[in-house]
């Protein structure tokens, strides 16, 4: 099966809170094919330079994602265009940055794992979820 880490997902995992088990399940079963998008790896060195971290440090975390997982999925025309379609079905307002990781969790047919209440506005018939905060 294949996943797509949300950057909620990545800092869950690198920051061991909750969730972080259930990433780790994917990391460790060969099985699973995981991916990133592109516009994960820039929000994820912004949140940890808010949350305090230096840019050594995240430089090293940053690398070593990339390199864990299958794929980074780069946001193309088709990605884009898709991302449009998802804001506009989601119940709530969707960031441009979750629509488009949701829009690339789509391209591959991928499940988005992520811990983002944002994710939650989309239906579940256009992109599968998996919320590390509900289990689902």
């Amino acid at each position: 099966m294949a996943h797509l880490l949300d950057t909620s997902a990545l800092l869950a995992h690198c920051r061991r809170e909750k969730g972080a088990e259930r990433v780790q399940e994917l990391f460790d079963n060969e099985d699973e094919d995981i991916f990133l998008c592109s516009v994960s790896l820039p929000e994820f060195a912004r949140r940890l330079r808010k949350l305090g971290a230096k840019e050594p440090e995240i430089a090293e975390l940053a690398g070593h994602y990339k390199q864990v997982v299958d794929a980074i999925i780069a946001v193309d025309e088709r990605v884009a265009e898709e991302s449009d379609r998802i804001s506009r079905a989601a119940a709530a307002r969707l960031p441009l940055v979750d629509a488009l990781i949701a829009s690339s969790a789509r391209s591959r047919d991928a499940v988005v794992v992520h811990r983002d209440s944002h994710m939650r506005a989309i239906p579940a018939k256009l992109v599968r979820q998996l919320d590390l905060d509900r289990g689902l």
